[in-house]
């Protein structure tokens, strides 16, 4: 009897997929190089980040990059996000499909404070937030997806019709 090979490993876990995204300890981040990191969910992992972000569809998702020291006590994250969504149309809620390909950057800081003041201006493309206890990849990712959709999908052809609105006098 011929001794039995192991199944080789799901085309997923070949590919590097994994559903779960890289949780990493800011307190164990390296000082002296970068930490790398990759999430590529599966079917699973792309159908709760879609949920999460209220679209219909994500068929592909990837955010690569890295981790950089930054000084003494902060880090800079950067990382390429490429992802095929598929959005509703917001006049007729067809499918719209959307392709994304965008730098991610952030700055995580040691000493950050928030403002004190009730109302205050926020720069335009500031990325700086203070540096949590645990960076969890798929919260980052989440965000700057949710910053990168297309705010008004729409389907080829899709428009608006004139809404005409009657005096009170008019509406019996």
């Amino acid at each position: 009897m011929a001794a039995k090979t192991p199944n080789p490993p799901a085309p997923a876990a070949a590919e590097g997929r994994d559903s779960a995204a890289p949780i990493l300890r800011a307190a164990t981040l390296s000082h002296r190089k970068p930490t790398r990191f990759r999430w590529r969910p599966d079917a699973a992992g792309r159908a709760e980040l879609a949920r999460s972000l209220d679209l219909p569809r994500i068929d592909r998702f990837t955010f690569v990059g890295e981790i950089l020291p930054e000084g003494r006590a902060d880090f800079r994250l950067v990382a390429r996000m490429q992802a095929d969504v598929t959005q509703s149309c917001v006049v007729t809620l067809a499918p719209v499909p959307a392709r994304i390909d965008e730098e991610v950057r952030r700055s995580f800081l040691s000493d950050w404070t928030p403002p004190e003041a009730e109302e205050f201006e926020i720069p335009e493309g500031d990325s700086e937030e203070p540096l949590p206890e645990m960076l969890d990849i798929a919260d980052v990712a989440r965000e700057a997806l949710a910053l990168a959709l297309p705010p008004w999908p729409r389907a080829e052809g899709a428009e608006l019709g004139e809404t005409v609105i009657a005096p009170p006098e008019r509406r019996r």
